[in-house]
């Protein structure tokens, strides 16, 4: 039996570019002691990736050249041989960029496809959902009466943002997104109740005319200009939770900071980065409250959805020119 991956063949500058990957065929691997194989039938694309491709130190180690690539994904146990885990049972790990992978059982999470749909798991129900969660309500302290803003709301962790900041009584929410479409899901299904294009105009002017009473929390899924905007608008003891950069990840040189940093003096505000690693003891608690809200209606989400193994890559650039809405999935 043949397996695709997806490998790394050099380390991109700036934008990515095709000859920089190679899908390879390999044989189907075998699951060693205390491993399982899985047919993965759905993968996860996401931003934190591109920082995956350079060679500098982060919070994750980089890709490795000539190798698969790896990221989350969703799948069916097809051989066994670890306790456990049983063929027919579905899992979620971090072998994806490939059609086939032997994972380690302690890494990988059974899932139930019918209390969800499998790619729920990797969005709503999942990482980014969890992302937004705990960078909400734990990073930015969001607190019943707070005006929050979201950028980049539109994407599989600024739309559940803003919905969770619904869903606990905030005062009021803005987002910011790249198309007039995708604004007028903002208000018009996900319940925010201003929402503008940044390409529309300066975001600082826009931002002002959607909250003139300023903002408590800023959700930072774009950096750049959103960034700048945000602390000027913001309100004493103001908090920024800085989630993701995407509009600096791509370049060259180092991108200038926020000219106005000084004024975090004046409204005592704070800003803090932060990992969904590091709250995965929120886990049932999220799942918990999330997935009832999923079930009710009361949370909406999307997803945009590619079908191939082959066309993985074109997703993951996609995700970087913001061409997705909501979660983007590769569909095997």
């Amino acid at each position: 039996m043949i397996n695709r991956e997806w490998h790394l063949l050099s380390r991109p500058v700036g934008w990515p570019k095709p000859e920089d990957f190679a899908l390879v065929e390999t044989e189907v691997p075998r699951p060693g002691e205390g491993q399982v194989l899985v047919r993965n039938e759905y993968l996860s694309v996401d931003p934190y990736m591109r920082g995956r491709m350079s060679a500098a130190k982060s919070y994750a180690a980089p890709y490795e050249l000539g190798r698969p690539m790896q990221g989350g994904a969703v799948g069916e146990v097809v051989a066994s041989e670890a306790e456990g885990i049983a063929v027919g049972d579905h899992v979620l790990h971090f072998g994806g960029w490939r059609e086939y992978a032997a994972v380690n059982a302690r890494s990988a999470v059974k899932v139930d496809p019918a209390a969800a749909p499998l790619p729920a798991y990797l969005g709503v129900l999942g990482m980014t959902g969890l992302t937004a969660y705990a960078g909400l309500l734990r990073t930015a302290s969001f607190k019943e009466g707070d005006a929050v803003f979201v950028s980049g709301a539109a994407g599989a962790v600024g739309g559940q943002v803003g919905q969770i900041a619904r869903l606990k009584g905030a005062s009021r929410v803005i987002g910011s997104a790249g198309s007039d479409e995708k604004v007028r899901l903002l208000t018009e299904e996900y319940g925010f109740d201003a929402a503008f294009n940044y390409k529309s105009g300066p975001v600082a002017e826009q931002l002002r005319a959607a909250a003139p009473d300023g903002v408590d929390v800023y959700f930072d899924n774009v950096g750049g200009e959103h960034l700048e905007a945000a602390i000027g608008s913001l309100n004493l003891g103001g908090r920024i939770a800085i989630c993701g950069m995407i509009s600096v990840y791509n370049n060259t040189e180092p991108a200038p900071g926020p000219k106005n940093l000084a004024r975090l003096i004046q409204t005592r505000g704070r800003i803090e980065g932060f990992l969904v690693g590091d709250h995965y003891d929120l886990q049932l608690e999220f799942v918990r409250e999330v997935g009832a809200w999923v079930r009710s209606g009361e949370l909406k989400y999307r997803q945009t959805v590619v079908e191939g193994i082959e066309n993985t890559l074109e997703a993951f650039l996609g995700v970087l020119r913001g061409d997705n809405t909501g979660k983007m999935i590769v569909k095997l």
